[in-house]
């Protein structure tokens, strides 16, 4: 904000590096987590199809990068941390979370290990302020800097089947060799790059951390070696229809600070046996005893049998009570039906459970209980 700007103004939301490029191609932007986003660029469904059978390119600048350095790096993100952060390769990945003292959720995370005192941590958008200040103040007892990386750093995703391909043609990298949830510094289209084998849709695909300058080149490198395998530029309401079909969950939706890690039926990221002491631990421990003898409510997948649209929000019903709550909720293109994600008494969790319905304004619809997730690709 310039100083002759009057205080009171809302802040524009920020742009990310490929702005004029969304907006070129005619993107539906967005107001998310305080970044101008691509929402759909065409059919969100299409789109969504794309990434299941084909590939899709996403932008991801909005995510949050914290880089974090120094001789007790390790140590600093393991109290930091619920996971086991020092156990991770130089070159591997953890899917991780950060808690508070009452073991409530701050953000779920993914933490890359880039060297052997060198770890990037990757926040939500919408939390990337809150993680920077906690690991911050949770370091200062370490030998340890916490850097903010936001502004050094744009995120480009391909995902789907057709990924590995159409990223195999830009670059020397190893990809074959690659696992799930690792990383590696490379060249992609002439652009230094960290490629990690992550996402957020259930497909396999890449995730291309780049700076800034690079990212117009790179979408375009990738639109270009895509043009024959099918891939098509995607928003971010095929990326939550995705993620919601592979039973991941999305922070303010299946994760809050309400709610602890086994609450969310992700206890396994809690990591008791790790050395030293960490963030929340004693009141995790309460929460772990609790989940095994008595659970409160549990994550379960929602599959209608009409045609109508569980929201977030929405009670879950069965014999007259509400004995839940929708989480998430969309059609799913996969499936062909509406689905959603909803906290139910233990009681109604089991797959199956007769008589569950959703109350979608004032009419009970009937829904099945099912496991998640509602689809798993093939390997």
């Amino acid at each position: 904000m310039s100083s002759t700007e009057p205080h009171h103004a809302s802040p524009q939301p920020r742009r990310t590096a490929l702005d004029a490029l969304h907006r070129s191609l005619g993107a539906t932007m967005t107001d998310f987590a305080g970044w101008d986003m691509p929402l759909r660029y065409g059919s969100e469904r299409d789109e969504h199809l794309a990434v299941r059978t084909r590939a899709g390119l996403f932008d991801l600048s909005h995510m949050g990068e914290i880089t974090v350095t120094g001789p007790a790096a390790a140590a600093a993100l393991n109290y930091a941390l619920v996971g086991n952060i020092a156990s991770v390769g130089v070159g591997r990945a953890r899917y991780t979370m950060i808690c508070r003292t009452d073991g409530g959720i701050l953000d779920d995370l993914i933490v890359y290990r880039l060297g052997e005192t060198e770890y990037m941590v990757v926040a939500n958008a919408s939390n990337a302020q809150v993680v920077l200040d906690a690991l911050t103040e949770r370091a200062a007892g370490f030998d340890a800097e916490v850097r903010d990386d936001r502004d050094n750093y744009a995120l480009i995703a391909v995902q789907g089947p057709e990924s590995p391909g159409i990223l195999k043609s830009l670059t020397d990298a190893d990809l074959d060799g690659l696992k799930y949830y690792a990383g590696l510094p490379g060249t992609v289209a002439g652009v230094s790059a960290l490629i990690a084998r992550t996402g957020y849709t259930g497909e396999d695909g890449f995730e291309l951390f780049v700076a800034p300058g690079d990212a117009e080149k790179l979408w375009q490198a990738l639109t270009d070696a895509g043009a024959d395998a099918g891939l098509v530029p995607c928003g971010l309401s095929c990326r939550d229809t995705l993620r919601l079909e592979a039973g991941m969950p999305l922070y303010g939706h299946e994760l809050t600070t309400e709610l602890t890690p086994f609450d969310a039926g992700l206890g396994r990221v809690v990591k008791f046996e790790k050395e030293g002491d960490f963030v929340g631990r004693e009141a995790l421990l309460a929460a772990a005893g609790r989940a095994e003898q008595n659970p409160p409510r549990v994550l379960v997948g929602l599959v209608a049998e009409g045609r109508r649209v569980p929201r977030a929000g929405y009670p879950v019903v069965a014999g007259g009570e509400v004995i839940g709550e929708v989480t998430s909720g969309a059609p799913s293109p996969t499936l062909g039906k509406p689905i959603a994600m909803a906290y139910v008494d233990a009681a109604h969790a089991a797959p199956g459970s007769a008589g569950v319905g959703v109350d979608i304004r004032g009419s009970h619809e009937p829904y099945e209980v099912v496991a998640l997730p509602f689809y798993k690709r093939q390997k």
